[in-house]
C-alpha cells in the first residue's frame, strides 16, 4: 500500500483554477494534492532580440519556489544573483513543453512569458507547473484572439506532465515527496493530448531499471496524462483533439 493509500495507477486529487491573477493575460492555480503552483502568462508585444525580423513568436518560462514552499525555508534565488541549475533545467523544460504544441509563426513577433511559482511543494512541482502552464497559455492566447491580435488560438494540442517511479519494485503514478524521496527510479513524462512524447526524464537512484519497468511507467503516465488533459478541457472548454 502506498503511503497515500492510493492504488499504484491512481493520481492525487488534481484541480485547475483559472483567472486567479487579476492582471495577467492568463493564469491558473494548479494543485496536485499538496503541491500547489501558480502559473501566469504575460504577453509582450515584441519577440526576444535574437528573433526579431523572423515573423514568428516565442514562449519562454521562469520557475521559482517560494521560501516556505518546503518544510524548511529556502533562500530566494534572487538574493544569490542567479537561478540554480535545477531551476534553469525546469524552466527550460516548461518552455520546451509549451512550444511543442504552439504554432509560433501564427503568434506574430510577440513573446509570451510563463511564470510558475511554487506556493507549496510535495513532489511533482515541474509536472504540475507544465500542466497548469498550458491552461494559463491557452487563456492568454484566447485573450489575444478576443482582441484580434491573432486570428485563431494557435494551439495544436494539449500538453501535460506527470511523474512515475519504481517504489519497492513496483511502478507507481504521480509520486508525492514521501515516495519520490524513497523511489528506486524517478521519472517525469511530458506528453501531448494525442499521446506524442515531448520529453522523458528517468533516473535510477539505486539499481538500474529495466525496459519492462520503463514500459510500465510509460503506460501509467499515459493514463495519468489522459486524465490531466480531460481536466484541461473541462477547465478551458477546449475542443483541441476532439
Amino acid at each position: 500500500m502506498r503511503p497515500s493509500k492510493r492504488a499504484a495507477d491512481a493520481m492525487r486529487s488534481v484541480t485547475l483554477e483559472r483567472a486567479v491573477a487579476r492582471y495577467a493575460e492568463g493564469s491558473c492555480l494548479v494543485k496536485f494534492g499538496d503541491t500547489h503552483v501558480l502559473c501566469t502568462a504575460t504577453l509582450e508585444d515584441k519577440p526576444p532580440p535574437w528573433l526579431r525580423g523572423q515573423g514568428r513568436g516565442w514562449i519562454t518560462a521562469e520557475y521559482a519556489m517560494l521560501p516556505r514552499a518546503t518544510l524548511t525555508r529556502t533562500r530566494r534565488e534572487s538574493t544569490s544573483g542567479k537561478p540554480s541549475g535545477r531551476t534553469q533545467e525546469i524552466q527550460r523544460l516548461i518552455g520546451r513543453s509549451l512550444r511543442a504544441v504552439v504554432d509560433l509563426s501564427a503568434m506574430g513577433e510577440r513573446q509570451i512569458s510563463i511564470d510558475c511559482d511554487v506556493l507549496q511543494a510535495d513532489g511533482g512541482t515541474r509536472t504540475a507547473a507544465i500542466t497548469g502552464a498550458w491552461v494559463a497559455l491557452h487563456d492568454c492566447l484566447a485573450w489575444m484572439r478576443q482582441r484580434s491580435i491573432v486570428k485563431e488560438i494557435p494551439l495544436r494540442d494539449h500538453v501535460a506532465a506527470v511523474s512515475c517511479g519504481i517504489v519497492k519494485g513496483a511502478a507507481v503514478l504521480d509520486l508525492d515527496y514521501q515516495e519520490d524521496s524513497a523511489a528506486e527510479t524517478d521519472a517525469n513524462f511530458v506528453l501531448t493530448g494525442r499521446g506524442g512524447l515531448v520529453e522523458v526524464q528517468a533516473t535510477a537512484e539505486g539499481a538500474p531499471f529495466t525496459e519492462d519497468q520503463l514500459a510500465a511507467m510509460l503506460a501509467q503516465a499515459k493514463t495519468g496524462i489522459a486524465q490531466l488533459v480531460a481536466l484541461q478541457k473541462d477547465a478551458t472548454g477546449s475542443k483541441i483533439g476532439d
